[in-house]
């Protein structure tokens, strides 16, 4: 299937932050301390080589910074974690009226397969993942680094 058959394609918000936890009724069901907060959403029409793209992404994104350039260590060779949370307002449309549409997003089953298969990936890339809960109400807490944030889209349309 090629990038123009399918609509939005496995989108992220990567935050190089501090620290960042995910809290659910009360209790912390996950915490990194400097690394990437990553909110994953997944479209409709998103495969499995959509979520092994973005993994690589994520393990590969130059956001850190060493002794001679500000971006230029990806977050393993930084140390980091990434911190996964499942949002599927990110495949929210926005361009029309003041409600962000919806109708991109992939159904439950079909995310949490997908989202599930990104954070495998990225931990077979060598990367130490936290997850927050799929389909929960979460408190996201996050101190961002710089703050560095990036969008990206698994049919490059950013």
């Amino acid at each position: 299937m090629s990038a123009a058959d399918r609509s939005n394609g496995v989108r992220a918000v990567i935050q190089r932050v501090h620290s960042a936890s995910v809290v659910v009724d009360g209790e912390t069901i996950a915490q990194i301390d400097a690394g990437l907060l990553v909110y994953v959403g997944v479209a409709a029409k998103d495969i499995e080589s959509d979520a092994a793209w973005l993994a690589e992404k994520v393990r590969y994104l130059r956001v850190f910074p060493d002794d001679g350039k500000p971006l230029n260590r990806d977050v393993a060779e930084a140390g980091g974690t990434v911190l996964a949370v499942s949002a599927f307002t990110t495949q929210a449309d926005a361009r029309k009226g003041r409600r962000p549409g919806l109708s991109y997003a992939a159904g439950p089953e079909e995310a949490e397969q997908l989202y599930e298969s990104f954070c495998a990936a990225l931990r077979s890339l060598g990367v130490s993942v936290q997850q927050g809960r799929f389909r929960a109400h979460m408190d996201v807490y996050s101190v961002n680094d710089g703050p560095i944030c990036v969008l990206v889209d698994s049919t490059k349309l950013f």
